[in-house]
């Protein structure tokens, strides 16, 4: 906990101030900045993890970015491979969707559908070992982004499970991350950090000043 960051005093919503929401939206500034930084922490929880894979889940991670990037994939692609299983450790049994909900304000429509259904269309590869339809993805034959997905798992997801398989390190793809989660796309909040007040930025950068 940083004590040096100002706090407001209000005990309801409905009691706070426009000057109170300078503040916060200073602080909240910051704690965007600090997304990338987070999202690489939580990634890190997966090392070691392996679950009876070959690799562990850290290393499917880096993997699976890994063959995208050298398949020549964007910035924005390579990311969603990166984070696709970040979800693993609170998401148990619904991790495609909390990596899903990471990505959304920050990658296209496409994408998004990509990573948030990912789990199903992976399971065409192993569901019908665990007493499941291995062609449950066929219910979204007709979507636009049915080939898309299926592409993602069979080119990246499905072989990256190989510990003799080239896999970058974190900092090839850290500078990628920074850029795509740079700033949101769609969010609630995006016309306000858009249109985010002089006065707002500057206090957040004298706050963030202050605490090095």
């Amino acid at each position: 906990m940083n004590t040096n960051t100002p706090l407001t005093h209000f005990t309801s919503l409905d009691q706070s101030t426009f000057e109170d929401w300078q503040v916060l939206g200073g602080e909240f500034l910051k704690l965007v900045h600090g997304l990338p930084d987070r999202a690489i922490s939580h990634l890190e929880l997966l090392k070691g993890d392996f679950g009876g894979f070959p690799v562990d889940r850290y290393m499917h991670s880096l993997q699976t970015a890994t063959l995208a990037l050298r398949d020549g994939r964007d910035d924005e692609y390579v990311v969603c491979a990166l984070l696709h299983d970040i979800g693993d450790t609170l998401g148990s049994f619904n991790h495609p969707d909390i990596a899903a909900a990471i990505l959304q304000p920050f990658v296209s429509e496409e994408n998004h559908w990509m990573v948030k259904h990912h789990g199903i269309f992976q399971g065409h590869y192993f569901f019908h070992h665990v007493g499941l339809d291995r062609n449950l993805r066929d219910q979204f034959k007709d979507h636009p982004c049915y080939e898309r997905t299926a592409e993602f798992c069979a080119l990246y997801d499905n072989p990256a499970f190989d510990p003799q398989r080239e896999t970058l390190p974190i900092g090839v793809f850290e500078p990628m991350l920074r850029r795509v989660l740079a700033r949101p796309r769609q969010s609630v909040y995006k016309a306000a950090i858009d249109a985010g007040s002089h006065e707002v930025r500057q206090a957040a950068d004298c706050s963030f000043a202050s605490s090095q």
